[in-house]
């Protein structure tokens, strides 16, 4: 196969008219072209007026050789494909089967690995089934009730599936796991266009079917998947794990358990300390969410006349404020809805998801500053935990249990927003006008707001009077980092694999799952 870079074509160009310049690139015949595979697109909207797309793609051609022989630039390369091979058995054999604690994205791909290559994995999941989960979930935001063991936080599939599902991942793997991921993924339902897309994503609404179609093919393969089955402790003996405990009463033999908890499993991080399992304090980001008009993002990103086939635009926005703080626009939705994505009683967190069509009126993102250790009130490994529950507590009683609202113009007042501008949010849940600002560290707020009006000079618009602020973006990622070693099990519990977002090795939905597989060869 032979690698073609950076071809570019208008957004509206034809199938044929791709040939056409694979086949100029080339200077080959049409007979000469046999096989084309699209492995990334991107749009290139630097000039409005002329929308193109960016390829990458490797072509199949009768004489290779001679092609390649004609090449003068780095454009055209020999393609390198390095497929994901699963590693051979090891020789030690497991007494007992692989236990997966957590069913998000770390977990899943996990045990679907494992189970695909005949390890049997027991995977144990607090929350529902995807499908039983969407409809606790839907009754949350209707009702306000919250289960506080399948939420948007817990349950098959973890927080992803309640997002936006975005695939893409900065982690340079080339082993060829991130492909694998996206592989996969198609092969349980997802459309082709994620194997190629820059920025791939999967809706809420795709995730759920999708999720629920690997779990059947893990129990296909000889694994369990069971609900309700919360991890309430671990059997260390020696240095070595030797059980774990579900729902305080059962006790599962294990030498071997994937800690695939996520970020929000805060109860397991206290548990875990009891249990002397080493974890540090990390660094994360928190803030709110902002919407804006979707149309009033599209035009900017890709002009007035950009074709509807485009889509919803994303943006992606990132400055260091003047107090040397980074500030950043974080999980984007194009055509979202900002979510009550609640896991503890008496707390309030938000989060962003768009269904697959990305239609809704309204773009929202976080608008996130970092914040290290040094900024939690209380020291210690679970200071970050703590800060978290503080900034949740505010934001629940600011919105009276529902989720707090504020225009930015008032956030910059200092006053609480008692009407809305031209547009209303699009929120899941129940929401109210409140005063955000007032429960915010000083060094937090001033750093929102210093960030929007930054904003403002890459996006037009961006700090508009009327945009909307919901909070708090409080689980960007994980407050705390549970150590392991090379061998990826703790170093107080061997056989005890600490893994994916929660334990603080991952980023996102790809992330995670490229650690889980990793785990799993692990193992």
């Amino acid at each position: 196969m032979i690698r073609i870079q950076q071809l570019k074509l208008p957004v509206t160009h034809t199938q044929e008219e791709l040939e056409q310049k694979i086949r100029k690139t080339l200077k080959i015949g049409k007979h000469d072209l046999q096989e084309i595979e699209l492995l990334r697109r991107s749009i290139d909207a630097r000039k409005k007026s002329e929308l193109k797309y960016v390829y990458q793609l490797d072509v199949k051609v009768k004489d290779e050789n001679a092609v390649l022989r004609k090449a003068k630039n780095n454009q055209i390369v020999k393609a390198e494909k390095k497929p994901y091979v699963f590693p051979k058995s090891g020789e030690q054999t497991l007494v007992h089967r692989p236990v997966i604690i957590g069913s998000g994205p770390a977990g899943l791909f996990c045990a679907y690995v494992l189970a695909k290559h005949g390890y049997r994995p027991l995977v144990l999941e607090r929350g529902e089934s995807a499908e039983q989960r969407k409809k606790s979930v839907d009754a949350f935001w209707k009702t306000g009730v919250l289960n506080p063991e399948s939420n948007v936080q817990f349950g098959e599939g973890g927080a992803g599936t309640f997002s936006d599902g975005k695939l893409n991942t900065s982690v340079k793997d080339p082993s060829g796991r991130n492909r694998e991921v996206l592989r996969i993924f198609t092969e349980c339902g997802a459309p082709e266009e994620i194997l190629y897309d820059q920025k791939p994503h999967l809706g809420t609404d795709q995730l759920i079917g999708i999720v629920t179609t690997m779990r059947k093919k893990i129990e296909a393969w000889g694994g369990e998947v069971c609900f309700g089955a919360k991890v309430t402790d671990f059997g260390i003996e020696n240095g070595r794990l030797t059980s774990v405990t579900v729902n305080e009463t059962e006790k599962i033999a294990a030498e071997t358990a994937v800690l695939a908890i996520g970020h929000s499993a805060r109860d397991t991080f206290f548990k875990l300390c009891e249990n002397k399992i080493s974890m540090e304090a990390k660094s994360f980001a928190v803030g709110v969410r902002i919407e804006h008009p979707q149309k009033m993002i599209t035009e900017d990103q890709y002009g007035p006349e950009a074709p509807d086939f485009l889509g919803a635009a994303p943006y992606k926005l990132t400055n260091q404020c003047e107090n040397g703080r980074g500030v950043y626009s974080f999980c984007m939705c194009p055509g979202g809805f900002v979510v009550n994505a609640s896991s503890e009683t008496g707390r309030l967190a938000v989060n962003g998801m768009s269904y697959r069509a990305r239609d809704s009126r309204n773009a929202n993102s976080a608008v996130v500053v970092t914040v290290t250790p040094d900024d939690y009130p209380e020291k210690g490994v679970l200071g970050g935990v703590q800060f978290q529950r503080n900034l949740e507590r505010f934001a629940y009683r600011a919105g009276e249990g529902n989720v707090p609202v504020q225009l930015f113009a008032d956030f910059q007042k200092r006053q609480k927003s008692s009407s809305l501008g031209e547009g209303a949010p699009a929120l899941k849940g129940k929401w109210q006008l409140a005063d955000l600002r007032a429960g915010l560290p000083a060094f937090l707020a001033d750093s929102l707001e210093e960030g929007v009006l930054l904003f403002d000079h890459k996006i037009r618009g961006f700090a508009r009077g009327d945009a909307l602020f919901s909070g708090v973006e409080s689980r960007t990622s994980s407050p705390v980092r549970i150590l392991r070693g090379d061998n990826f099990t703790s170093p107080c519990a061997e056989g005890l694999y600490p893994c994916g977002e929660g334990a603080g090795y991952a980023g996102g939905i790809t992330s995670a799952a490229v650690d889980g597989m990793k785990c799993a060869e692990a193992i």
